[in-house]
């Protein structure tokens, strides 16, 4: 198990890495007026080009800003299964390790989020309701590519069923692409922004990881069936 704690911290590392340099490069390389309001944008050539060649696409942004509600609605799920267990187990010591570890994921994606709207590196290329919005990284793509894969990670283990655990992780996967490249190519986001949430999410779920590693899981207290 230290092995692959090790692995994925080296792993959940890198990315990070990769995501701080990306950010500092965007803030630096090829800035210009290209935005709405003539608002700077970092790698402007890059962005610009491939902005006109999407367009933009509103219902896709609403279609996909409203599902963005769903990894909410599962994260929500996750607190409640860990909230059912503390209760029926009548020790929180007795709650499973890894949604200890999930529910710190959580709070360390939400802290991230709150920390990039503030911190403004790029806006977006479309006024939202008239207001010109920051955009890097995205969150939405954040959001689902951190939240997502956890809980697909969690269902492989609690799911007995193949069956059911093959459309469930099947359906997640889609999810998540059609999310991402929904994200995308709607026109709402500069093309560095979905890069940034890429690197960060993976970064940020790699770490998860890296701390489930830490202890080997219980599959019979894990399972949903209980």
């Amino acid at each position: 198990m230290k092995k692959n704690y090790r692995l994925y911290l080296y792993l959940s590392a890198a990315f990070l890495a990769a995501f701080v340099v990306w950010t500092i490069l965007i803030s630096l390389v090829d800035v210009q007026p290209i935005g709405p309001n003539e608002s700077y944008v970092g790698f402007a050539t890059i962005n610009g080009s491939f902005h006109r060649l999407t367009g933009v696409c509103m219902p896709l942004y609403v279609i996909t800003d409203w599902l963005g509600l769903i990894p909410i609605g599962i994260a929500l799920g996750f607190a409640i299964l860990g909230l059912i267990q503390w209760v029926k187990r009548k020790k929180l010591s007795k709650v499973d390790y890894n949604l200890f570890v999930l529910g710190g994921f959580y709070i360390l994606v939400m802290a991230v989020y709150v920390f990039f709207e503030y911190v403004v590196v790029n806006r977006r290329p479309i006024l939202i309701d008239g207001f010109l919005e920051a955009s890097y990284p995205s969150s939405t793509t954040l959001l689902v590519l951190c939240v997502v894969p956890t809980a697909m990670m969690q269902l492989f283990t609690r799911t007995k069923n193949t069956s059911t655990r093959a459309i469930l992780l099947s359906t997640f996967a889609s999810f998540t692409a059609f999310m991402v490249v929904g994200r995308l190519i709607s026109g709402v986001h500069w093309l560095t922004d979905i890069v940034g949430g890429i690197l960060l999410a993976t970064g940020l779920v790699l770490l998860y990881c890296a701390f489930c590693g830490l202890k080997q899981p219980n599959n019979k207290k894990g399972d949903l069936s209980q």
